[in-house]
């Protein structure tokens, strides 16, 4: 019994080489001499692009101007004035200066409702979805418009910019995962008359782009409305937004569903739930979870497809920035391209945010496995 060991052995370090940020440089970038050669080509690409953003954006850029003119010299680079300017009109549109103030407690009130949805251990969570699916949208609209308690009314026309951009967001990102679990439930129906109909509705929607759904809502969504019921653009765009996102999400939410084991179905009927309560409490729980990148990748896509209501003359976050484009006091050649920057670093922000998110609630709910 000489080979048995009757004590612990002692700890040996690890091999030199094997940890540390060296050897996973070695390990990941250059393990082979074609990789290593892919490494720094892709690097030095990488630098000089980073490189020539640094110097047009920082170094060369202007800083402080009343207007266009140290912009439009030659040699200049980014002409952040412009953007320091008019960040209040991409926030708030050509809403009312006075009337901010309203549009200011709606973006806290939503801020404070969602941070305590989005937070796992905060109490009460009933009671703050009530608020924010319910009595939220009901504050934020009759703040917005106004006509009750003394409010001056503010028609939609006047509603625009990164306000415009999330009230056609979060509206649609909010209807389109109800709808989107009923059409999915309905895809897999075996009423066929139900099925036949979601079917139409899935196919037929996804069929077209989003910009084409925009056009029908906007011209054809009237023709069903009693004669002289023409409904407000704004809510015309939402309607469109919320079906198109509908009907992706009905299908990622279908991804879901067929992933679940038949064990599942059969598992909840031997206990005797019913079709609904089966979904519920079983089998959607367990869709949804393993569906999360989907659903938030959905979420973002319909954030970005929201720069399209421009055609319909919708001034939400990019066609503000393009309106400024147009004013003779900041318009110079490099007006554009600074707003664009600053814009795409605004819709950066919220998807990289989203998809942070996403990857947190995968960790918690232990979907985010590694393969």
């Amino acid at each position: 019994m000489a080979y048995v060991r009757d004590s612990e052995a002692p700890r040996l370090s690890a091999p030199i080489g094997s940890i540390g940020a060296y050897a996973w440089a070695k390990d990941k970038l250059f393990p082979t001499p074609l990789s290593a050669l892919g490494t720094l080509a892709i690097a030095g690409l990488f630098l000089i692009i980073g490189w020539n953003l640094l110097d047009w954006a920082g170094i060369r850029a202007v800083w402080s101007a009343p207007d266009r003119e140290l912009c439009a010299v030659d040699g200049t680079g980014a002409c952040w004035p412009f953007v320091f300017a008019k960040f209040h009109q991409w926030i708030y549109g050509l809403y009312p200066f006075e009337q901010r103030w309203r549009v200011n407690i709606v973006y806290v009130l939503g801020i404070i409702s969602l941070a305590g949805l989005l937070i796992p251990s905060q109490p009460a969570k009933n009671w703050n979805a009530l608020f924010f699916f319910v009595i939220y949208p009901i504050i934020a609209f009759f703040l917005f418009y106004g006509g009750i308690f003394g409010l001056p009314v503010v028609e939609t026309d006047y509603w625009g910019g990164l306000t415009l951009t999330l009230i056609i967001a979060v509206t649609g990102i909010v209807t389109s995962v109800p709808l989107g679990i009923l059409l999915a439930l309905g895809r897999q129906s075996t009423m066929p008359v139900v099925k036949t109909l979601s079917v139409v509705f899935i196919e037929g929607v996804r069929g077209v782009p989003f910009i084409t759904v925009l056009f029908m809502a906007s011209v054809m969504f009237p023709l069903f409305m009693p004669p002289g019921v023409n409904p407000d653009k704004l809510l015309k765009a939402i309607i469109g937004g919320s079906m198109f996102a509908s009907a992706y999400m009905a299908e990622v939410v279908r991804g879901g569903l067929q992933a679940i084991p038949k064990g599942q179905y059969e598992a909840a009927q031997a206990l005797g739930l019913s079709y609904w309560k089966m979904m519920r409490l079983i089998v959607m729980p367990q869709a949804l979870k393993i569906v999360i990148p989907g659903i938030v990748n959905s979420f973002i896509s319909l954030f970005q497809d929201t720069s399209l209501v421009t055609i319909i003359g919708l001034y939400d976050l990019l066609g503000i920035v393009q309106a400024g484009f147009n004013d003779a006091k900041w318009k110079s050649p490099q007006t554009g391209n600074t707003g664009y920057l600053a814009l795409a670093v605004i819709y950066f922000i919220f998807c990289f945010s989203m998809s942070r998110y996403s990857q947190y609630i995968e960790s918690r709910t232990n979907r985010g496995l590694k393969r």
